[in-house]
């Protein structure tokens, strides 16, 4: 259905879109939509910056569970 559509359909829909909507509103919009990406890009570097922490702060400590409960 939507292969159909083609460069002058979509320029019509972005026509009434900004008729309906005003010229703020969409740049309002897409900011809004730029700053919800950009969070949810430095959440999932901040996830994988723990995760990483936690395997190295695992993988440094190699001492077996017997000597740790002695010391």
């Amino acid at each position: 259905m939507l292969n159909n559509i083609g460069l002058p359909g979509l320029l019509l829909i972005a026509v009434v879109v900004l008729v309906l909507f005003g010229r703020g509103k969409i740049s309002s919009l897409m900011g809004e939509v730029g700053k919800g990406i950009t969070s949810f890009k430095k959440g999932v570097s901040e996830g994988t910056a723990e995760i990483e922490d936690q395997a190295a702060e695992e993988a440094k400590d190699v001492t077996p569970e017997e000597e740790k409960e002695e010391a």
